[in-house]
């Protein structure tokens, strides 16, 4: 009973936690600033080995915190669709009130 590697199991079609998603964002955005770094220290490591790839690398680094912005903040997880309560079959006519054609009030009034 105190196993804590039980698999727990989603039963609704609620999102993930607010705690949980800016968790997630955050941990993105490190990571995207750990690549930044390394764009740079690669940049500076090859400027006398290689130019264009120290160029390249440099020019990475400018690029991404603009990136990891975008990346971080991605938005959170849509909801899951989930089943309408009134869901209703396309052949329900319509109740279109007096005399009308539909809801299945009896025929409808001759004039």
């Amino acid at each position: 009973m105190g196993d804590k590697s039980t698999e727990v199991f989603r039963i609704t079609g609620a999102r993930t936690g607010l705690t949980e998603d800016v968790r997630g964002r955050q941990r993105r955005y490190v990571v995207s600033m750990l690549i930044r770094t390394v764009c740079v220290l690669a940049g500076v490591a090859l400027w006398d080995v290689q130019r264009y790839c120290a160029i390249a690398a440099l020019i990475c680094a400018v690029l991404m915190p603009y990136f990891a912005v975008l990346i971080a903040n991605a938005g959170r997880e849509r909801a899951p669709g989930l089943p309408s309560t009134f869901a209703v079959s396309p052949e329900t006519p319509l109740m279109l009130g007096p005399g009308g054609t539909g809801g299945g009030g009896g025929a409808p009034a001759e004039r």
